[in-house]
């Protein structure tokens, strides 16, 4: 449907029909695209580009990655996880002065040149591996080269979904295997998720709640799946 049929047809503003269809497409129920949206969402749900999905929840994103830096100290070794949310993450770490000696290891270039004028304050490392453009993302082969070799304090990874019963999960299968190792490689795993990723499923299934130690999300989580995970154990921070 368009922009401009849907106005007519409810009697609203363009405005507000862009404002709901963005709404919708943070909860993966439309794909946007060029003048207005197709419908879209359940299992079969449409990857985003990063650039679709860092326009979506930008503030609550930015809360998730104020709240995500704080768990980190000076000497920490990191690894950060491609994804709009993850960038986040970056971003305020890179805003926290008091922070020295970080190692980060990273899939995405995106996060990459968000870090790179903390250097020499930070080391940032890329992963290397297979170029995918649609999340400016770097997977497996070779990916596994340096994360199958690495041990570090503190994974932030991101998701499409996250379910009490069903686990972590993402879309794209070629992320999910790298996330997957990420999980592995860190001796305590963040995962950093949206208020609409949970409750959500996507196609592969990367880690176990058990595998997860904190999960980050933002004040539009549903509050009845706040409590399901921390019933479950998992430290449940709602951020903003």
């Amino acid at each position: 449907m368009r922009v401009s049929d849907l106005a007519k047809i409810f009697g609203i503003s363009e405005v507000t029909v862009r404002s709901d269809l963005d709404h919708l497409a943070a909860s993966f129920m439309v794909q946007r695209v060029h003048g207005g949206a197709i419908v879209g969402g359940g299992h079969s749900q449409a990857e985003q580009s990063f650039e679709q999905s860092a326009g979506t929840s930008a503030s609550e994103k930015a809360a998730i990655g104020v709240a995500a830096a704080e768990l980190v100290s000076s000497g920490d070794s990191l690894i950060l996880d491609v994804g709009s949310t993850a960038t986040a993450v970056a971003f305020a770490l890179a805003r926290r002065n008091d922070l020295t000696d970080l190692v980060v290891f990273t899939n995405s270039l995106t996060i990459a040149t968000e870090l790179e004028p903390q250097i020499p304050r930070f080391t940032v490392i890329l992963t290397g591996g297979t170029l995918r453009p649609r999340q400016h993302s770097l997977v497996d082969p070779y990916a596994e080269l340096v994360l199958d070799r690495i041990h570090v304090t503190t994974a932030f990874i991101g998701c499409n979904g996250i379910h009490p019963e069903e686990g972590v999960t993402n879309i794209n299968l070629p992320e999910a295997a790298v996330k997957g190792r990420m999980v592995k490689a860190a001796q305590r795993v963040v995962v950093v998720a949206g208020g609409p990723k949970l409750g959500r499923i996507s196609m592969a299934r990367f880690a176990e709640i058990d595998d997860v130690d904190i999960l980050i999300t933002g004040q539009t989580a549903p509050g009845n799946l706040v409590t399901q995970f921390t019933d479950l154990g998992l430290q449940t921070i709602v951020a903003g």
